[in-house]
């Protein structure tokens, strides 16, 4: 079974317990989505060690997020978050940000960029390396193989955040999905494959053991047609690797 075949019979299932969203209603090709059971894979997650010690996490702007993105700003801790499809870039959320009590409100996706701040690449890597980075799917395999929409853009985002040195093989990632979500087959990896180090659903952790992950950052030529017109933050990294003298310049 192909990356495809397996998103596919995930979405059978998957649309038993997803909740629609507004403008994409039950089109998983569009938006990862909310679940039943949030909640709780939301609150075993919050458990973790590797949360509790993250000062600056990196929490991926899908549905069934917004929950732990609300939570964090009130766990007092700094998040960044892509916009949809990166193309207004990342933005910065600090529980400052945030008057009490609208936690759940700002965190939303039309909001968070009304209480936060655009974050260019510069800026996020003068703020030091991401301690956590969490991400849905729209399946996962029990080697921590994720496949989210099939867009490509969290494997984007990893590439960026490597080549910019604020992640590299150390930086855990967790793929927060529902049990429904998690495939026991196995999926031929490509090089830009990034596996998670933990799977978080409502009833149970996986650790996947010697999770590797792609070093290369961005590949230039392999970007899809349109993605330098679409995403500011590659205009922003190409820019900076053509610096002399800039970490990761050619």
């Amino acid at each position: 079974m192909n990356k495809v075949e397996a998103r596919e019979a995930v979405w059978r299932n998957l649309r038993r317990v997803a909740r629609p969203d507004s403008r994409f209603h039950f089109d998983f090709n569009e938006y990862i989505p909310d679940f039943v059971g949030s909640k709780a894979a939301t609150e075993r997650l919050m458990e973790l060690d590797i949360y509790r010690r993250a000062d600056t996490v990196f929490i991926t702007p899908d549905n069934c997020l917004e929950r732990l993105r609300a939570e964090t700003v009130g766990a007092g801790k700094r998040q960044i978050v892509s916009t949809y499809g990166i193309r207004r870039g990342l933005v910065e959320l600090t529980p400052a940000d945030v008057p009490a009590g609208l936690e759940p409100y700002a965190v939303m996706l039309d909001a968070i960029e009304s209480f936060g701040r655009h974050l260019p690449l510069v800026a996020l890597r003068q703020g030091g390396p991401l301690d956590l980075i969490v991400t849905g799917a729209s399946a996962v395999n029990t080697a921590g193989i994720r496949f989210g929409k099939g867009h490509g853009f969290f494997d984007l985002e990893w590439a960026i955040f490597c080549q910019l040195g604020v992640a590299d093989q150390e930086t855990p990632v967790v793929a927060f999905v529902h049990d429904c979500q998690v495939v026991d087959i196995e999926l031929e990896m490509s090089p830009f494959d990034t596996i998670c180090d933990l799977i978080v659903t409502p009833t149970r952790l996986l650790t996947i053991p010697n999770a590797r992950k792609p070093t290369v950052g961005v590949i230039w030529d392999r970007l899809e047609e349109g993605m330098m017109a679409d995403i500011p933050p590659l205009r922003e990294l190409r820019a900076l690797t053509m610096t002399p003298g800039v970490a990761g310049a050619q």
